[in-house]
């Protein structure tokens, strides 16, 4: 997998990851492109989150990342859960949006598969500190186009740090497969051929 194959109507699209079972609904992306989304796993599924987190954090552990970084919203749980698993007590978060108490800020602009129009990655000052003179591990529950990677890993770069290496639940779709990324399974995206 990891591929593109033909959308034929499917409903759900089955994926084992760290040794369980899950069906993923087929979504609508775009006129001809159907994604399985993976929303309901990463954003409350307690027994998939432990056991995706535990098998991503002893993948990631011989790279020696000091911190982990993640991009808001759907992976914050599962960066969490691999944060407190390597050991660390902080994990950084790139927020989508520039808030008035923020004060200085790092940008970054960004395109995923999931968004009609370009977005941004935020870092705060103080979050630009923790990232400076460290080992990061960059962290997605899912990279398709590698957009969202990528300007995560400008951005640490721009805070000073280092990237150790780049991880993930899934790759999905073809883009990401020559990225290096970490990850424990692939999903396919279906296109009307």
């Amino acid at each position: 997998m990891g591929l593109m194959i033909p959308y034929k109507g499917e409903g759900f699209y089955e994926t084992r990851v760290a040794g369980l079972k899950r069906r993923l609904p087929i979504v609508k992306v775009s006129e001809d492109t159907w994604i399985a989304s993976n929303a309901g796993l990463v954003l409350g599924d307690v027994e998939f989150i432990e056991a995706a987190a535990s098998s991503v954090a002893n993948l990631i552990k011989p790279y020696e990342p000091d911190i982990v970084v993640t991009a808001e919203a759907k992976a914050l749980a599962l960066a969490y859960e691999v944060a407190r698993r390597l050991g660390h007590d902080r994990f950084v978060v790139a927020r989508k949006s520039v808030k008035a108490y923020m004060g200085e800020v790092l940008v970054e602009q960004v395109k995923s598969i999931t968004t009609h129009k370009p977005q941004i990655l935020v870092l705060t000052k103080e979050d630009a500190e923790l990232v400076r003179g460290k080992r990061v591990c960059v962290f997605d529950d899912v990279v398709s186009t590698g957009g969202t990677v990528r300007a995560l890993e400008n951005l640490v770069r721009r805070a000073g740090g280092q990237i150790a290496c780049k991880a993930a639940v899934w790759l999905e779709g073809p883009w990401c497969l020559d990225m290096g990324i970490i990850h424990l399974a692939k999903l396919p995206v279906f296109k009307r051929l």
